[in-house]
């Protein structure tokens, strides 16, 4: 492979490209916030299974340079292996080259040799001849012995299921593993599939709130009886309402008002019918209709399909783009902006940003002009606003608002899109100059008494609207 000569830093011809043309290298780790443990011999296999997603015309552009310059179609190949972060338990090989843009680990596990309570997913990923691309993590991940039997209480919020996070769904005919079949969305249907598994966002709704396309969201713990909303993170796609019921025995109970727990057996009845329940029947999602137990007024008997298990699950995703071509470097590891705060105004404005895998090598970019930077830690840095003349040439002052995309980019080309923008808000007329921002950015100290975000009315930030993968 033709790499460049080593300290090429990227110009800003090569950030223009790139801003153009979008051709991005994601990486996403999809994953359930829980992991139950193995005991003994017995082999639990993670369910869902960790999905590993790629995205972006980068992985095909990357390919093709690499077939023309000479490489065989097993070297440019993208290998990846997986596993928990535990030298005990060998990595396991991901098909990537499926033809499809996922895969997913299937037969990972915790045993309980390994004392962890929490863990983090390692994806090791490489190209055919050896060229290291990296290794990327997934969130954490709690370690749990088996689903809570007794009453949930709230004292263990991270076992609870908040509104406004995502959930996966999964039903599993006694208790066959080859049986098991995920909610999932899919050419605009849902449908119980058995090799993916769809992100599911839960909202609580008022008990009053009526059909809609468009509802009002309330905060706070998932607790059964409760009416609830389930969209698809991804599409968007939503169920009609529903109330979620616990199981116990092939029963729904109806009166039951605890809160909802990882890896629970529910079932979820469809708000204003006659018994109707959210079922699947092989591949297809349909509605079954609940016996009322004659004993029990206030169970319902429901069949196996419409028995479903909750888990809250997460997502880690990562972003790069070579600017100046192939790097010798792994890429990993990618920088992650989790917020932008604005600090001072006029000639001083400092943005500081917040995130995690900052390094010393890293520099701020606001569209195509690379940013005075100061590194802190691996968790903060800042950087100097430049002057608004940088994008509008014949501009003194801010004249109408101009968004930017903020990126990071490493010194040997390496771009990280931070998924943030920064806008430019306007200005009454030319401000008096103020000391130059490289004086505060010596003296280090100044930056925490400079005024907060909200009391600088001339700039703002604000994040891209929200989307799944």
């Amino acid at each position: 492979m033709l790499y460049r000569p080593e300290g090429q830093r990227l110009t800003r011809d090569a950030m223009e490209r790139y801003l153009r043309e979008r051709s991005d290298m994601v990486i996403v780790i999809l994953h359930a916030k829980v992991a139950q443990k193995s005991y003994g011999n017995e082999k639990r296999f993670f369910c869902p299974p960790p999905c590993i997603y790629l995205f972006g015309e980068g992985w095909r552009l990357r390919q093709e340079q690499m077939l023309r310059e000479g490489e065989n179609e097993q070297s440019a190949q993208l290998c990846a292996f997986i596993g928990i972060g535990n030298s005990d338990q060998d990595m396991q090989q991901l098909d990537l080259n499926n033809g499809k843009q996922y895969c997913a680990a299937k037969t990972l596990y915790i045993s309980d040799s390994d004392k962890r309570k929490h863990f983090m997913l390692s994806v090791k990923m490489f190209y055919g001849n050896g060229h290291d691309i990296g290794v990327f993590h997934s969130k954490r991940i709690k370690v749990i012995s088996k689903p809570s039997k007794k009453k949930q209480s709230l004292k263990n919020a991270d076992l609870c299921i908040a509104s406004g996070t995502k959930v996966a769904l999964f039903n599993r005919l006694r208790s066959q593993t080859v049986s098991t079949r995920y909610l999932h969305v899919e050419n605009g249907n849902f449908h119980a599939s058995s090799t993916q598994w769809g992100a599911f966002t839960i909202h609580l709704l008022d008990d009053n709130e009526s059909e809609s396309e468009e509802f009002a969201v309330r905060d706070g713990y998932v607790h059964y009886g409760s009416t609830v909303k389930l969209v698809c993170s991804v599409t968007g796609m939503a169920l009609p309402r529903l109330i979620i019921r616990k199981v116990d025995k092939q029963m729904a109970l109806l009166e039951a008002d605890d809160p909802v727990s990882q890896l629970h057996k529910c079932a979820f009845y469809m708000k204003d019918t006659e018994r109707m329940y959210l079922c699947l029947s092989q591949e297809r999602i349909i509605q079954f209709q609940a016996t009322p137990c004659p004993k029990e007024p206030n169970k319902e008997m429901i069949n196996d399909g419409a028995c479903w298990t909750i888990i809250s699950t997460d997502k880690a995703e990562y972003q790069f783009f070579e600017g100046m071509g192939p790097v010798r470097s792994p890429v990993t590891p990618v920088p992650v902006v989790h917020s932008l705060h604005l600090n001072g105004g006029g000639d001083v404005a400092m943005l500081e940003l917040t995130g995690e895998n900052f390094t010393p090598t890293l520099q701020v970019w606001f569209g195509d002009v690379e940013a005075e930077t100061m590194y802190r830690c691996q968790e903060s840095m800042l950087c100097v606003v430049p002057e608004i003349s940088s994008f509008r040439g014949e501009w003194l002052w801010v004249r109408q608002p101009t968004q930017v995309p903020v990126s990071l980019v490493r010194n040997d080309g390496i771009i990280y899109a931070t998924g943030l923008t920064f806008t430019y808000t306007p200005e009454p007329g030319p401000r008096p100059h103020c000391p130059p921002a490289d004086d505060i950015m010596r003296s280090g100290g100044q930056v925490a008494r400079m005024p907060a975000m909200s009391d600088v009315p001339w700039n703002q930030h604000q994040p891209p609207p929200q989307g799944g993968i």
